[in-house]
């Protein structure tokens, strides 16, 4: 066999750097993984991206790039100023960056880079593993190429564009998260509970490659164990008269089996007896595939493939049960998102992906269902290395619009295309609990057109149970799919069964273990499907999870998936920290407990070198113990914040302040996010430390009239200390205003709103002059924001007044709320409010038509009733002095 090397290609296209390799730092963050430090601008993920295609000369164009914000109108900015590390999201501490992007904005990426080998007859190509979401591609100052979708790999000819010697790559990003068409996954732009940080822009290796004017394009591998060969599809692009394509098999670096074409037809290659593909053996065939011209190879790459087959087959009793390589094989797996507390959707090193695929091997586990997101091509090749089965979800359409879900079919066909030949696939998960379902039977059976070698699960968790209780079931649940799929939390139960089809538990548990020092927000409570335990209780409930899984095995089930293997930021119900540094019981001990379900998980045990974690057997401490140690002198940054929290928790008012002034005092930066939302949960008073650094992070980062908790934290402390005192029977308004004016850039709405509630309380007590004063602070602040309160200010003078000015002006915000609310039955008590004042008012006609109007739009509201019939005899719906 001819081995063959790019000699031209060499050195052709070597990365040329215009900006400086000193300026990058990671960002400050709550936690990071132990790879993290690993990461150096010059040698960003260096390993070769794409593992079953694989050519001897390459070019990684990871590192330091620049890069711009700017409006979705503007054309390529003239300056660049910042860098960022690609391929990490902008968002990302390990982007040194870490800012969000906007649904309004572009992000523009910018870097140079060499050619020696401009044009000829060979052919250059960028390649892009992944960007998120819509990219255009620029080289020179021409567009190239354009490609939507934020998970799928994508390559352009630059041939044509360069020119020798130095050359200008441009990158034009927009990525709009949850507020537009594309299939997104758990990124939102507001992450809380189960959604998460977004990972905006170019998040995989960015590469170049020079090939000849013919060359293999793309391979397609279909494994057929029961006829003992391989089908083997070669695409080449350019004119290839006189080709010839050689395929040889390879086992241990000896020929196994052979096979020539010479008019471009699919290849068969036998491989009698061949070893078969599995969790308990991982063997991979090499393979590499020769492109010759007129007898001289002119393109050659290295590949491998799995001899295995997944199906849905009867076991002994005639049960369908899901078979690998035609045995039936329980399916114990995890639910992985594919998120890191650095890198967010992309890994800080090769070692961490693979990382944790061996961790869930270590614990037991034979499958990992990949929840919502796909990966790198290495993280699929370490699951074929490994032996990891993996299920593999589609990223749900955007929305509901025809734009998106013709985004979302056409990227589940690149999908599909793009992973077919990883052996570890054996699922496809159409849907996820209803998220942008439609068309369900269709979409099935078009995936097993795409794919008939894989299973298809059309909808994940269509029947979801929480606690036992049902959400909205539907009938043809899992409609022409393989699989019948129940989502049960916290305790596995519920499976369904339907012929010919394998029942599956597709999520389970989430049982929550917060480890402090090891959260993403330590100012969240620990979060779980249900509630939060310890390590010890977490082994018991997890034994009898399991204990369960096996009575449901007994009756038929095939698989199950356990939310999940790593905590995702403010979710702590991972088997191990976000972190990857603390496992939350003993390796051992999980694989124990697995074995009760599937025995032959003991022997992972050797196959997972390389996984470490530190046990949290004694990672949380008590309150008492912590004192003791501050007490003998213990004051470190992370121990003080530690100590604080521990403080509030226990409602140590006397020490709080004590520790929270010490902990802010060693800031070194306490601006960032991570220190500036501790300083204001820690901040009650103006007195306290905090406070005059949580003005200053107001008027560095906010503009006049933005609002979040900081804000709200800043006015209802300079409501109490200072507002409120100008407040009583005859206010001052003008120094409340004064007041508002010396805290810009401040609003003051909070302030304002603050004073109309202090009248609503007062009116409420029957204080003197009352309702004047609520009057005027309520107009106040109706003359600057929308109200969603008119109904309260309105009913409250109603009730405490007979004023007639008042009443009007109540009159007027009654109006007004009515022609706001969207609810008809709030709108029927509003318009009760309208009709009682009309009636105190003396315009008892009108008040009739309005009453009558609120006893239809709400029937069974006695109240409402009683009051139309008073009205109707004359009487008063109030009682007498108000």
């Amino acid at each position: 066999m001819k081995r063959f090397f790019y000699v031209l290609a060499l050195g052709a296209l070597q990365p040329f750097y215009a900006m400086s390799q000193q300026g990058w730092a990671m960002q400050p963050g709550s936690i990071t993984t132990r790879w993290a430090k690993q990461v150096q601008p010059a040698k960003v993920l260096p390993e070769y991206p794409r593992p079953q295609m694989v050519r001897p000369s390459w070019t990684n164009l990871n590192g330091l790039w620049q890069y711009s914000i700017t409006s979705l109108e503007a054309s390529v900015p003239a300056t660049w100023k910042d860098q960022i590390l690609v391929p990490f999201p902008i968002e990302s501490a390990l982007s040194g960056v870490k800012k969000p992007l906007q649904a309004h904005q572009a992000l523009w990426y910018r870097r140079q880079f060499n050619s020696t080998a401009a044009g000829g007859k060979q052919r250059t190509l960028l390649h892009f593993g992944a960007v998120d979401y819509d990219a255009r591609v620029f080289v020179n100052g021409k567009e190239l190429g354009r490609h939507t979708g934020g998970y799928q790999a994508f390559s352009i000819d630059i041939t044509d564009a360069l020119k020798p010697g130095a050359n200008e790559l441009i990158v034009r990003v927009w990525d709009p998260t949850d507020l537009g068409p594309n299939p997104h996954g758990k990124q939102v732009l507001a992450p809380q509970g189960i959604m998460y940080t977004p990972s905006s822009g170019i998040w995989q290796t960015v590469w170049m490659e020079t090939l000849p004017a013919q060359y293999i394009a793309s391979l397609k591998t279909k494994p057929d164990i029961d006829k003992e060969v391989l089908d083997l599809d070669v695409s080449v692009v350019g004119n290839c008269d006189g080709c010839q394509v050689e395929a040889i098999v390879l086992s241990s670096g000896k020929t196994v089996t052979k096979a020539t074409d010479k008019n471009g037809q699919p290849l068969q290659l036998r491989i009698p007896g061949a070893r078969r593909w599995s969790p308990d053996d991982p063997f991979l065939y090499d393979l590499t595939i020769s492109l010759t011209k007129n007898g001289k190879v002119i393109d050659h790459i290295r590949s491998y493939f799995g001899m295995r087959k997944i199906s849905v087959q009867q076991d002994a009793a005639g049960r369908p049960r899901i078979f690998l390589n035609n045995r039936y094989y329980y399916n114990l797996g995890t639910l992985d998102q594919g998120f890191w507390p650095d890198g967010l959707y992309t890994a800080p090193t090769d070692e961490a992906l693979k990382f944790d695929i061996l961790a869930a091997k270590a614990m037991g586990f034979n499958t990992i269902r990949k929840h919502i997101k796909l990966e790198p091509a290495r993280w699929y090749y370490h699951c074929d290395q490994a032996g990891m089965l993996v299920w593999q979800d589609m990223v749900n359409p955007g929305n509901d619009s025809p734009e998106a879900r013709a985004q979302f079919e056409k990227e589940c066909a690149e999908n599909i295309a793009q992973l077919y030949n990883y052996p570890s696939i054996t699922t496809w998960v159409l849907f996820n609990e209803k998220w942008g379902q439609y068309d369900q039977a269709r979409l099935t059976n078009w995936l097993k057109a795409l794919d008939p070698t894989r299973l298809i699960n059309g909808h994940s968790g269509e029947k979801l149970y929480v606690n036992d209780q049902l959400r909205s079931p539907s009938p043809d649940a899992w409609i022409h799919a393989d699989i019948t799929d129940v989502h049960a939390y916290p305790n596995p139960g519920h499976i369904a069964f339907e012929k010919g089809k394998a029942a599956v538990l597709g999520e389970f548990g989430g049982i929550g273990v917060p480890i402090e020092g090891h959260l993403w927000n330590d100012l969240q409570a620990g979060w779980g499907y249900d509630g939060v335990v310890t390590p010890p209780l977490l082994r018991k409930q997890y034994g009898q999870m399991m204990d369960s899984l096996k009575l449901l095995e007994n009756q038929g089930l095939s698989a199950s998936i356990y939310t999940q293997p790593f905590d995702v930021e403010s979710e702590q119900n991972g088997l191990i920290t976000y972190d990857r540094a603390i496992i939350k019981l003993p390796v051992s001990v999980i694989r124990e407990i697995h074995a009760k379900v599937w025995p032959a998980t003991r022997n992972l045990a050797g196959i997972t070198k390389g996984f470490a974690a530190i046990v949290a057997d004694s990672v949380n401490k008590d309150y008492a113990a912590r004192l003791k140690e501050y007490q003998s002198g213990k004051k470190d940054s992370a121990f003080l914040r530690a100590l604080t929290l521990l403080a509030i928790k226990n409602k140590d008012s006397a020490n709080l302040f004590q520790f929270s002034a010490e902990y802010i005092r060693q800031l070194k930066a306490p601006m960032i996010d991570h220190n500036i939302q501790f300083i204001e949960t820690v901040t009650g008073n103006s007195t306290d430390p905090g406070y005059p650094l949580l003005m200053q992070w107001v008027k560095e980062y906010l503009k006049e009239g933005e609002r979040n908790r900081i804000t709200t934290k800043l006015q209802e402390i300079i409501f109490r200390e200072q507002a409120k005192l100008q407040l009583g029977e005859n206010p001052d308004w003008s120094k409340v205003e004064a007041i508002i004016s010396n805290h810009k850039p401040l609003d003051g709405e909070f302030i304002r709103g603050l004073s109309v509630i202090y009248y609503l309380n007062a009116i409420g007590q029957d204080k003197p002059n009352a309702a004047k004063n609520l009057a005027d602070a309520a107009s106040i602040y109706d003359s600057l924001y929308h109200s969603g309160m008119y109904n309260e200010w309105a009913w409250a003078l109603f009730g405490k007044t007979s004023d007639k000015r008042l009443l009007e002006k109540a009159l007027v915000w009654a109006k007004k709320g009515i022609g706001l609310e969207k609810d008809p039955f709030k709108q029927a008590n509003i318009m009760d409010t309208y009709a009682n004042l009309l009636h105190k008012l003396g315009r008892t006609e009108e008040a009739l038509v309005w009453q009558k109007k609120a006893v239809a739009a709400s029937p069974g509201d006695g109240e409402i009733k009683e009051n139309y019939e008073k009205m109707l005899k004359g009487e008063k719906t109030w009682h007498d002095g108000q």
